[in-house]
């Protein structure tokens, strides 16, 4: 059906096509997977945010699906590499151009504070907590649906959140503030516990000897938002000084909670081999909430698949380099299709 369409727009529009550029599009150009890149900058906030919007070429004849993609944790840009990974992981970017393979647009972007995006203020700790604020990364996905939305490829009826870790629970809250103008909603190893039952656990089991830094340290950020002075060197990374405010939300996240509350239909895709948000225990709740709700919701758990969706090789190996696991890229493109009518 969508190929006789696509067809009978192209015998239309063709011609015009042709005598605009002197010469007629070759057979099947619109056909086979092939793509179109477009830069975009858009405000957030008082902030500037950039990003990549990537399309199928068949947009040209007809309205697509489009999806925007959040990025995880720490200083990760709009394809999902981390300065602080000397790998590339290429997640994000993967991701998108097996979407627009399949007929799905995408916007992916630099977090603020990375990349091409507005860089974080370097004046005061009072500037750089209020710039990294949680809520202003919340505002951040929904600017970027919105700029989504802006181009006129783009199905304004057909449209999608996918968060992957930290950027699953960004997506979760801006899911909820959005309401009716997402349709569709994917979690790619989001935690379903609060993250600060998480870091304990995480803690507990690589670090025993932090165990006590780290509660006197998350009990100081959820009662006061402040991250406290003279933490043990091994923690800098995780608790950063401006990162109090923003980590006070973060930690006392109910992710579960609020995806029971969300009336959108959602994929959980987890990894068997993640080492950061682990199978089933900091997974089962998002799964549990799935089953209260009456839309549409499916969980899949992937064996030797890594926190980034990639297959591992051995128990030793982190799973960052690699394209995603083709059993991961099947589940999304097969979800994501029904879900917005690609």
């Amino acid at each position: 059906m969508i190929r006789r369409r696509v067809m009978l727009a192209a015998g239309v529009l063709a011609p015009a096509a042709a005598r605009a550029q002197g010469r007629r599009k070759p057979p099947g150009f619109y056909e086979g997977g092939r793509t179109k890149e477009r830069a975009v900058r858009f405000t957030s906030r008082g902030v500037t945010l950039a990003g990549t919007l990537l399309l199928p070429l068949i947009s040209e004849l007809q309205y697509v699906p489009g999806v925007v993609l959040v990025a995880g944790s720490g200083p990760t840009d709009r394809d999902g590499n981390n300065a602080l990974v000397l790998e590339r992981i290429d997640l994000l970017k993967d991701i998108a151009e097996l979407l627009a393979r399949h007929g799905i647009a995408s916007l992916r972007y630099d977090k603020r504070g990375i990349g091409q995006s507005t860089l974080r203020p370097r004046n005061s700790l009072a500037a750089e907590e209020a710039f990294f604020a949680w809520d202003n990364f919340v505002a951040d996905v929904e600017a970027a649906h919105t700029e989504l939305l802006r181009h006129n490829e783009i199905k304004p009826y057909a449209t999608a959140l996918l968060g992957h870790s930290e950027g699953g629970l960004l997506a979760l809250a801006a899911a909820k503030a959005l309401g009716k103008k997402v349709h569709a909603l994917a979690l790619a190893a989001t935690p379903g516990r609060k993250l600060d039952e998480i870091v304990r656990a995480q803690v507990e089991r690589n670090a025993p000897a932090l165990r006590e830094a780290v509660d006197r340290t998350i009990a100081t950020i959820l009662a006061n938002g402040r991250v406290p002075t003279s933490l043990p060197r091994e923690l800098d990374l995780l608790f950063p000084p401006y990162a109090g405010p923003f980590l006070q939300k973060l930690l006392s996240f109910d992710p579960a909670a609020v995806l029971a509350e969300i009336p959108t239909a959602c994929l959980v895709l987890q990894g068997g081999a993640d080492r950061q948000v682990v199978p089933m225990g900091d997974v089962q709740p998002l799964i549990d909430a799935l089953r209260t709700r009456g839309v549409p919701g499916e969980a899949v758990v992937f064996p030797q698949v890594s926190h980034n969706l990639k297959l591992i090789a051995e128990p030793s190996d982190p799973g960052f380099a690699g394209p995603l696991a083709p059993t991961v890229a099947e589940a999304l493109v097969r979800w994501l299709t029904l879900a917005l009518g690609a």
